[in-house]
């Protein structure tokens, strides 16, 4: 049986601006999520936002997968904290909305892609 890439259409929403650009981390485990070794990364920008809310389209082949968006509002590719160590910048995971302080575990926000079946992710930032 032949593995073919399925299409995943992540749906963003919460954008609190149009400035900068959202990353989205594919991660496989929880061991490269804790140690931030993605699989993939994408460089989205916030050009066809509306309102808000961003839709992207990707593949992956399948397989289980969690994915964290950072969303970048300087562009200077990583999350910037206040004084007290608090995010400056929205963050959000697949189909999960993070209500605690502390990082997500990876099964928290992972789903599993199969062949044949078309996907939907939906994503809502965060601000602390």
């Amino acid at each position: 049986m032949h593995l073919s890439a399925q299409n995943i259409e992540v749906l963003i929403t919460g954008m609190r601006s149009e400035k900068g650009k959202i990353q989205l981390k594919v991660y496989k485990d929880d061991k490269s999520f804790q140690s931030d070794q993605h699989f993939k990364v994408y460089q989205i920008p916030k050009t066809e936002s509306r309102n808000g809310q961003l839709i992207y389209k990707l593949t992956l082949p399948p397989g289980i997968y969690g994915m964290a968006l950072l969303d970048d509002e300087n562009a200077d590719d990583e999350m910037n904290y206040n004084f007290v160590g608090f995010p400056k910048e929205g963050f959000g995971f697949s189909n999960f909305y993070l209500t605690a302080m502390a990082k997500p575990k990876f099964e928290a926000f992972q789903f599993r892609v199969q062949s044949g079946t078309q996907y939907k992710v939906n994503m809502k930032i965060k601000y602390m």
